[in-house]
């Protein structure tokens, strides 16, 4: 037993030793001191495997590396060629773009990113007077009565019974403009006395709203003693949003009988203009120089937002450092009027039929898919904070941009492009990276969802199927017309016979680039 135990041990020994010798015969061949015919007959092809291994491997890499900067200063190239084919490679939607980003050669979109903001508001220094009004000098609203062709006079309606000749002279820019902008005669959303009494001394503004009870406000943090001073923090709700604030928070009431929630004046609208909820909800958001005149600088929030960010410190950042007006945010997703529209099909925003309607009359009227080759970042904003200094041109695009919400669907994303378009170079603004946006604020889920029929309508069968369901819409006969049609205190366009052949329109395929958009 012991003799096998020495015998094992033995050879183990042995193949170690013939190991050793190999590799010190290998180093004494590399030195010149053994001659190559005393070493195994494969050893040069085991040298030369190694050795071309790693030749290989660094190679590839500086390929690989040489290969991804050629693509990103093609990209970088590309998006301001005027050729087709390399401007496409900036297009998401491209095959181009979907091969680099499924190499990782494409920078993915940042959800947050760090805003370049002063350090301090008592540091920023607020520009003397107002910026001067150069092309509209003079900006004066339709409030009167309207009356219908034959004479008779019609239901009063909060943005007023444009007709098409009326919009398109509307876009049509002189040194003094009167266009429809809400607030018709007995048209609804009527602030009371109290709160008509304390906006007029407001120059800088924070706005939101809320509708429906949806929401709940929601305290800004992160605000300076001097934006406090300055700033009046305005919440506009209807009567049904105010009894569901007073259940659900402490209002308290002052002397002169404002009501608040912490900092937030809370502004009352006594009869609600639409049926709609999301429809009334655009009346402070959009037309905030109507409802406070007397300001200068607005910050738009939607009310299920959370401002973290001194509202000073915004204004600084997004319009007077780079001497802007008028400033949003690019939306996570979209370009594209038309990748916006199939969006909110999908995501039952509105009536299927209302959308592609919409969109008909927009691309008949020349409104083209967002390209590289177009002046702006893109056609669709997030809408949820609007940064403005009330100039006559930026209370003209509001009250424009308003229009088309009144007469089509409330869907403004789906607007603000065309009425850019419509403006053309006129209109300055300042679309800044939805990272920065995200950076803003803290963003709470409604108190519930929306519940309004008229968001879940497939085709035209179901919405005239359901009409008596919906509280949006009544039946009315128009006179002179051959059918009767139906009329909306909102969307009156899309129940208007159009002035052009519709029928002919295709709009333009749209490719879903995001699950989430």
């Amino acid at each position: 037993m012991d003799s096998e135990l020495q015998r094992s041990f033995s050879s183990r020994k042995n193949r170690r030793g013939e190991r050793n010798i190999q590799n010190l015969h290998a180093r004494d061949v590399e030195g010149g001191f053994v001659s190559p015919e005393k070493l195994p007959s494969d050893y040069p092809m085991k040298i030369v495997w190694k050795k071309g291994f790693i030749r290989l491997f660094l190679v590839g890499g500086m390929l690989w590396m040489l290969l991804i900067l050629t693509a990103s200063l093609l990209h970088v190239w590309s998006c301001r060629s005027s050729i087709t084919f390399f401007s496409a490679i900036c297009n998401k939607e491209s095959k181009v773009f979907t091969i680099l980003d499924s190499m990782g050669i494409m920078a993915k979109a940042q959800h947050r990113c760090s805003i370049p903001l002063m350090d301090e508001a008592d540091k920023v220094v607020i520009p003397k007077g107002r910026t001067p009004d150069e092309i509209v000098k003079r900006l004066v609203y339709i409030t009167e009565a309207e009356y219908s062709i034959n004479g008779s006079q019609t239901s009063p309606l909060f943005g007023g019974h444009q007709n098409w000749t009326q919009r398109e002279e509307s876009f049509k820019l002189k040194p003094t403009m009167k266009v429809h902008c809400g607030f018709m005669q007995n048209g609804g959303a009527e602030m009371v006395p109290a709160d008509i009494k304390y906006v007029k001394k407001c120059r800088f503004v924070v706005a939101s709203g809320i509708f429906d009870g949806y929401d709940v406000p929601r305290q800004p943090s992160n605000i300076s003693v001097r934006s406090k001073d300055l700033f009046c923090f305005l919440m506009v709700v209807d009567e049904i949003s105010m009894q569901f604030i007073r259940e659900n928070v402490t209002i308290e009431e002052d002397n002169d009988g404002g009501k608040w929630v912490g900092i937030w004046r809370l502004v009352l609208l006594k009869y609600p203009p639409y049926d709609e909820p999301r429809r009334n909800g655009k009346v402070p958001k959009i037309l905030t120089h109507r409802l406070f005149p007397q300001a200068q600088y607005s910050i738009w929030i939607d009310g299920k937002m959370e401002l973290i960010v001194d509202p000073l410190l915004i204004l600084e950042r997004y319009l007077w450092r780079g001497k802007h007006t008028f400033a949003i945010a690019q939306h996570k997703h979209h370009c594209s009027i038309y990748e916006e529209a199939d969006s909110n099909k999908r995501r039952k925003r509105y009536a299927r039929p209302l959308i592609d309607l919409h969109m008909k009359i927009y691309r008949y009227e020349g409104m083209e898919p967002w390209s590289p080759e177009k002046k702006s970042v893109s056609d669709v904003p997030e809408g949820a904070i609007i940064i403005r200094e009330h100039t006559a041109m930026n209370n003209l695009f509001s009250c424009l941009w308003f229009n088309e919400v009144h007469m089509f669907t409330p869907r403004d994303q789906l607007s603000f492009g065309y009425v850019v378009y419509r403006l053309g170079n006129s209109f300055k603004f300042f679309m800044f990276p939805n990272c920065e946006y995200y950076s803003l604020f803290i963003l709470h889920p409604h108190t519930r969802e929306h519940s309004s029929l008229i968001e879940w309508v497939k085709d035209w069968d179901q919405l005239k199927g359901n009409m008596s369901n919906m509280k949006e819409y009544k039946q009315w006969k128009q006179r002179n017309a051959p059918t009767s049609l139906i009329e909306t205190r909102g969307g009156l366009g899309l129940w208007t016979p159009y002035p052009g052949d519709l029928d002919s329109v295709v709009l333009p395929t749209v490719v879903r680039s995001s699950k989430a958009g």
